[in-house]
């Protein structure tokens, strides 16, 4: 009885076969298309990029398409080889004689280098040109890269030198500067879900458009990464696969635990953040892993303030809590939560004791959500200072996100209550609206400004955006270069009329003709 073959892994079996199959690599399948027509050649090609993304199977059809010879066996250089000659066929199993394949990882010597610079003097076998591939090229030691360096500025015409190499930083700049360099780069999610999915087809696997955004999401623009992936979940599932399934095998289902520790430190529950670490603690949960799920869901929420989507990798119940938090949470309040994480981290790190470092961290972080931002301060202190001195209540504290977003505010009446509408939430902007512009035309949601001195570019855009979040209306906001009256010229012209008209009443004459050193210091009127 015949065995049945044995099982080829995905990334094998899928493995591409001429610039056609690489996906995501148009500029550098283009570039080598028209050197390999115009007969343009470099002595020597490095490769770099992350694990995975195609560098050696770029070196092995590189390889091919400059020894096929055709189906017929005439043809010459070609950017899409036949794929059955005998060359490509010798290349494509790794059996080539004059294709020769090097890890620079486990050959990293002088001698290893040597022996190639003796060979390349030698005639092809029988291809057209004698190829060295050599892997992570970064691996050679320095005595290895010096012996190369004649070898690889002029060898004979009939050799060619490939590196391929995932940390180019490490490769020396003369070797650089004799290689012709293609970066390629991180396959996009949306390629790498289109193609897993083709290969789930050819598979005959069923599997949810959901779970192949997961899959090529955990890629991270790795080909190779994803097909694993992929292997793995047909493994895993039953003739199907799922997102539900593909989220338990990936770990992904623990992100709820990272966004339940999330709801409490937002809502500044110390024993409860303690509660939830020390559970989390038990099941084996690294202090570390932990402050890196808060910051890589921090900046996750940060993203989704900003584009008002949230990842679609997560399921549907996790993608409305994070709307409804990213709708709740200011930038502002997002930042300090976020450099908060990264020292934390940090602390970690560097701490004896991690798990106590990390305790500590999120204490913190529950501390800060009672504190007021910077401009609720301000405006505290202003009132403060405007008050008679009275012992004062402490402010109650308050989570760092409320129970439910705040009320949108009433559309301002005129432009000086938007201004006061500024003064409490965006202070900076505040002083620049009462001193730096002028009205020009006021009719909500429009607000027309002339500039009195020079402003940042995005003036109007972040006016315009506070204003669409407080109010909930779509404000038109334009700011030119003009002429006109601020509100500090209009308030000071205000309070230059308000003394010339006190200097000019009969009693406050009167009394300074009968106190010659008096001053006026305020005029007010008279209750």
């Amino acid at each position: 009885m015949s065995e049945a073959p044995a099982y080829r892994v995905l990334a094998r079996k899928y493995r591409p076969q001429g610039f056609d199959a690489l996906i995501g690599q148009d500029a550098m399948v283009q570039t080598l298309g028209n050197a390999i027509a115009k007969g343009r050649l470099a002595q020597a090609w490095l490769l770099t990029g992350v694990r995975g993304v195609g560098k050696t199977s770029t070196a092995r059809i590189i390889a091919k398409a400059l020894n096929c010879t055709g189906r017929d066996g005439t043809g010459g250089p070609t950017i899409s080889p036949c794929g059955v000659c005998d060359a490509c066929t010798a290349i494509t199993a790794g059996q080539h004689i004059d294709v020769i394949e090097m890890d620079a990882a486990s050959n990293t010597g002088i001698d290893d280098i040597r022996e190639i610079i003796e060979a390349v003097r030698y005639a092809t076998v029988s291809a057209r040109y004698k190829i060295y591939i050599i892997d992570e090229v970064h691996m050679l030691s320095k005595n290895a890269f010096n012996g190369l360096l004649k070898t690889l500025e002029e060898p004979p015409p009939h050799v060619k030198f490939i590196f391929a190499t995932t940390e180019v930083a490490k490769v020396p700049v003369t070797i650089l500067s004799r290689c012709q360099r293609f970066d390629l780069k991180r396959v996009p999610v949306e390629l790498l879900a289109a193609h897993f999915a083709g290969i789930a087809k050819a598979e005959e696997v069923g599997i949810e458009p959901e779970a192949l955004t997961l899959i090529a999401r955990a890629a991270e623009g790795s080909v190779r990464d994803g097909l694993s992936i992929l292997d793995q979940a047909i493994a895993h599932s039953a003739g199907s696969v799922t997102a539900a399934q593909l989220r338990d095998m990936l770990g992904l289902a623990d992100r709820g635990q990272t966004r339940a520790l999330m709801a409490l430190l937002l809502a500044g529950d110390a024993p409860g953040v303690l509660a939830h670490v020390a559970h989390a603690h038990a099941l084996g949960v690294e202090p570390q892993a932990m402050l890196n799920d808060l910051l890589d869901l921090t900046h996750g929420l940060t993203r989704a303030r900003l584009s008002g989507s949230t990842d679609v990798a997560l399921a549907q119940e996790d993608r409305a809590m994070m709307q409804d938090w990213a709708a709740a949470l200011d930038f502002p309040l997002l930042h300090r939560l976020w450099q908060l994480l990264l020292k934390g981290l940090a602390e970690t790190n560097a701490a004896p004791n991690p798990m106590q470092a990390a305790e500590m961290a999120l204490l913190r972080i529950c501390h800060a959500s009672s504190l007021p931002d910077p401009a609720e301060l301000v405006r505290r202190l202003s009132e403060q200072a405007d008050a008679p001195a009275a012992p004062a209540a402490p402010p109650p504290r308050a989570p760092m996100v409320p129970a439910a977003p705040a009320a949108l505010a009433a559309i301002p009446p005129d432009f000086a209550a938007l201004v006061a509408l500024f003064e409490g939430r965006e202070p900076m902007l505040a002083n620049l609206l009462h001193d730096a512009v002028a009205l020009a035309d006021y009719a909500p949601p429009r607000l027309a400004l002339s500039a009195l001195r020079p402003l940042d570019a995005g003036f109007a855009k972040q006016l315009a955006a506070h204003l669409a979040e407080w109010t909930g209306a779509a404000w038109d906001v334009s700011v030119t270069r003009g002429e006109g009256q601020s509100l500090h010229a209009a308030a000071m012209i205000a309070e230059a009329a308000r003394r010339e008209a006190a200097l000019a009443d009969p009693t406050v004459k009167a009394l300074f003709a009968a106190f010659p050193d008096a001053e006026l210091i305020e005029p007010r009127s008279a209750a």
